[in-house]
């Protein structure tokens, strides 16, 4: 786990492509083992498939990263992997949309977006329950930072021409996420799913192209972190407790261990967005930025955050309401213990709901510069309107 954390703070703070590169690959290692020694029944077809997938993406980020490079020195004399320097290479119009196409593979497997998210569900599931949150919580935002630190920054003219595909993905795994969460009966991939929905709206706010948007899906990378790491730890003490987390082997656990039931409520309605957690504001911020520069995308996005509530309560309802069978009235609560593992990230969940200034305000800056880079380079401007919402809660024009 340390070396885990250790590689993603790497990646996170590189800006040496060749640098970033290596973080980026060498979170795979730690994560097959964390899957593979520790994980449950199906742990290795899960491991496999996860290191599988996500090494093939990276390859043609390697390819990428070194054309880029050439490309420059051709240009320059000067054989870099700085992105302040790349920043500045010439790519024809074709040049650069296939170059976008080889950082984003592999940024779309590691998020997962739809339909790079086949391995997601396994190694979720199969994961033990620390494994999960790191997968889902942190890893996972490995793709979608790559997307806007590498490809909105390198190459913003095929990130203008190609944004109606990926927003048109983001809603399609914003959708299918939602539904093929509805028919789900074990809790691990019931959240897996969910989380595919969540960086589909991560990926619509990120395309959309405005600060609204760009600034909601930042906040919601960490915001979808917290969430997921409480719904998946929340599972991982039911399964302590009674060996299973399927819905149809569970029954009243409200009854018999009703701070467990309300931490999973809150965990739940962060997810959903009700108004005054977390999940609300960077959702909200999304979708007014998307419908203000793509108006029909964030149109039916609005259906998946329906269907998320339709999942979720089931779910609830299924595991927590009921008369308890035999084997549920011996669950005990959660102990002194857990809920302090929990506590931390209910009391983020609220303060980030009721007044997320402090952190819009250190996202704001960056995104303005980020969307004004896009929009010089490729002389599309968004509508004045588009940085009120932003301002209202908390930002800067």
């Amino acid at each position: 786990m340390l070396l885990l954390e250790a590689s993603i703070m790497g990646s996170f703070l590189s800006l040496d492509l060749i640098a970033f590169f290596l973080f980026f690959e060498l979170t795979l290692v730690p994560s097959y083992f964390i899957i593979a020694g520790w994980g449950h029944d199906r742990r290795a077809y899960a491991a496999v498939k996860f290191f599988l997938y996500t090494f093939l993406g990276s390859a043609f980020l390697l390819v990428g990263i070194l054309a880029l490079a050439f490309i420059h020195q051709s240009q320059t004399g000067v054989l870099t992997f700085s992105l302040p320097a790349l920043v500045h290479t010439h790519l024809s119009s074709s040049t650069e949309i296939l170059l976008f196409l080889a950082f984003t593979s592999a940024f779309a497997v590691k998020a997962p977006l739809f339909p790079f998210h086949t391995w997601s569900p396994d190694a979720y599931t199969e994961a033990p329950a620390g494994g999960s949150v790191i997968l889902s919580g942190v890893l996972a935002k490995l793709g979608t930072y790559g997307i806007i630190r590498f490809d909105l920054t390198l190459f913003p003219h095929a990130t203008r021409t190609l944004a109606p595909l990926l927003l048109t993905l983001a809603v399609i795994g914003i959708l299918y996420g939602a539904i093929v969460a509805c028919a789900q009966r074990d809790l691990k991939r019931l959240v897996a799913y969910s989380s595919l929905a969540q960086i589909g709206f991560i990926a619509l706010g990120t395309f959309a192209l405005s600060t609204q948007g760009l600034s909601g899906a930042v906040l919601l990378m960490l915001n979808h972190g917290l969430i997921t790491a409480g719904l998946f730890l929340v599972i991982g003490f039911v399964f302590e407790r009674r060996g299973t987390w399927q819905t149809t082997e569970l029954r009243g656990l409200q009854k018999v261990a009703p701070v467990m039931a309300a931490v999973f409520t809150v965990f739940m309605m962060a997810s959903i967005g009700v108004p005054g957690l977390n999940g609300f504001v960077s959702e909200f911020l999304i979708l007014a930025g998307t419908f203000i520069t793509h108006r029909w995308w964030a149109v039916v996005a609005v259906l998946g955050v329906i269907v998320a509530a339709i999942y979720l309560l089931w779910a609830y309802q299924q595991v927590f309401h009921g008369v308890p069978k035999p084997e549920d009235e011996k669950t005990r609560d959660l102990t002194w213990l857990e809920r302090l593992v929990v506590a931390p990230l209910i009391i983020l969940i609220v303060v980030l709901g009721v007044y997320p200034k402090p952190v819009l305000d250190r996202i704001n800056p960056s995104v303005t510069q980020l969307v004004a880079h896009v929009e010089n380079a490729t002389g599309h401007f968004q509508p004045p309107v588009a940085t009120r919402g932003t301002a209202a809660l908390g930002g800067r024009p």
